[in-house]
């Protein structure tokens, strides 16, 4: 293995240390900057790994996407809009990416699936919420979700890790309300939202290394 490889291996591993580390604070519910430092890192890392990995336009696609999740986690913890709205930039990234690299040969199941996520997760957001904002970003949060099942990277990886997001986000919703005060939400959010995250890196870096090879 070379130099670069091992970098970016060890910066993987290093993203799953403050990934799962950050369950600590989570569970304990501590807040400030430091923490909040620490919850940005994890996904920042997995930036960071995706661009080391870069090759090629899509390569420096997953690392925005990822660079734009870890801004989101940081800039949600001081004003929920500014968070959202760098999470929809890093969405109409990786639809962009996905659409790129869409699968030649779907089968029904799959199909249907990329059709139902959409209207299921819009309807899913208003019931929790009636909020009209909160609607339109899950509706593009959906659309990555769909894109990504039926792109050409590997579904057990990204496809599934983009359900993982949207199941991440739902549960937020459900926080504000239904769920307020679930002593296990917060560690259900962070795990569904950073293991997504880490399938989805891990998955496209992946393929895209096997096509530079």
């Amino acid at each position: 293995m070379d130099g670069a490889s091992d970098k970016s291996r060890l910066v993987l591993i290093a993203a799953f240390v403050a990934g799962v580390s950050y369950l600590y604070p989570v569970m304990a519910g501590l807040s400030g900057g430091v923490y909040t430092a620490w919850k940005g890192s994890a996904v920042a890392l997995l930036a960071i790994y995706a661009a080391l990995n870069a090759k090629d336009r899509d390569g420096w696609m997953i690392a925005a996407v990822l660079a734009f999740g870890a801004l989101g986690d940081v800039l949600i913890e001081y004003a929920l809009e500014a968070g959202a709205a760098a999470f929809l930039v890093g969405h109409l990234v990786a639809i962009r990416l996905y659409r790129r690299n869409e699968r030649a040969a779907q089968t029904g199941s799959q199909k249907a699936l990329a059709l139902a996520v959409v209207p299921l997760t819009t309807l899913i957001a208003w019931s929790l919420t009636q909020d009209l904002l909160v609607v339109v970003y899950s509706l593009f949060l959906s659309i990555m979700a769909a894109c990504a099942w039926t792109s050409s990277f590997p579904r057990y990886r990204v496809g599934i890790g983009a359900m993982m997001f949207v199941a991440s986000d739902l549960l937020i919703f459900a926080r504000m309300e239904a769920l307020a005060g679930a002593p296990w939400i917060g560690v259900a959010i962070w795990g569904l939202y950073f293991g997504g995250q880490a399938l989805i890196a891990m998955g496209v870096v992946g393929v895209l290394r096997l096509r530079a090879a």
